[in-house]
Order: C-alpha cells, then sequence, then structure tokens
C-alpha cells in the first residue's frame, strides 16, 4: 500500500474543521485522533500534484466491503454538507476517515461502527483535482 497523500488546502481544511468540532465537542475525541494520525502521516501535496487515483475531498468514491460483498458509492464532504441521502458523508465518520488520502485498489482494514472491516476502493467516479476543481 502507497503512502497516502492529502491536498494542501483539504490538511488545512480538515485540520481546521477538527479543531472547530473540538471546542464544540461535536467530533468523537477517537475519531480526532485517527483524523489527525491520517493526516500527520500523509504526502502533502499541492491540489494540481494530487494523482487523478487519489480520494480526496469531495470525491465520489466506489468501494466494496471484502468481508461481505457488499458495494457503496459516495461523497466525502465536510460535516456541514453531509446527507445521508444524498450519499454525502462527513469527512468525520469512519468510513470517510478510513478512505481519505488512499488510491484505487487499496485495500484498507478498518474498524467501523459494525467492527473490524476490509474495504477495497474500486473506482473514484469524481475527484475535484483530477476535474481541475482546485478549490472545493
Amino acid at each position: 500500500m502507497s503512502k497516502l497523500i492529502i491536498n494542501e488546502l483539504d490538511y488545512t481544511r480538515i485540520k481546521r474543521w477538527i479543531s472547530d468540532a473540538k471546542q464544540h465537542r461535536s467530533i468523537n475525541s477517537n475519531d480526532a485522533a485517527k483524523l489527525l494520525e491520517e493526516l500527520e502521516s500523509a504526502k502533502i501535496v499541492k491540489p494540481e500534484k494530487v494523482p487523478a487515483n487519489v480520494v480526496t475531498m469531495n470525491s465520489i468514491v466506489k468501494l466494496s466491503f471484502l468481508n461481505n460483498n457488499n458495494k457503496t458509492q459516495f461523497q466525502i464532504v465536510y460535516p456541514n454538507q453531509a446527507n445521508f441521502k444524498e450519499q454525502k458523508v462527513s469527512i468525520f465518520s469512519p468510513i470517510a476517515i478510513a478512505l481519505i488520502g488512499y488510491q484505487v485498489n487499496d485495500e484498507i482494514e478498518w474498524v467501523v461502527p459494525s467492527g473490524l472491516t476490509k474495504i477495497r476502493i474500486d473506482e473514484i467516479v469524481y475527484q475535484p483535482e483530477a476535474a481541475g476543481d482546485y478549490n472545493l
């Protein structure tokens, strides 16, 4: 598995969201710690340098849960844009924390509310950086 890649705008914005959420106690401290750990371990790059196969903020991702063969698709968004009916998942959710910065075909073991699962990123349907939308 390759090193996580995060664009510098996402990095700055996510850290700001975490800081605000901690102040307002609207993020679980374990989730905040996991997300910060992911951010700190990542290679930070300019938005135009992000490879098209990397999951970034506002990406629409297709993935498979390898333990039960379920498939799903959703968009990773900031907390104020999360909407389950529109398949928009907050970056603060365990599944989004697990995926941010990883690449297509990466397999990730992660603890989600139902327990340990193995996830494979099958496809990125939309990635802002690949589309030239650098400021989303």
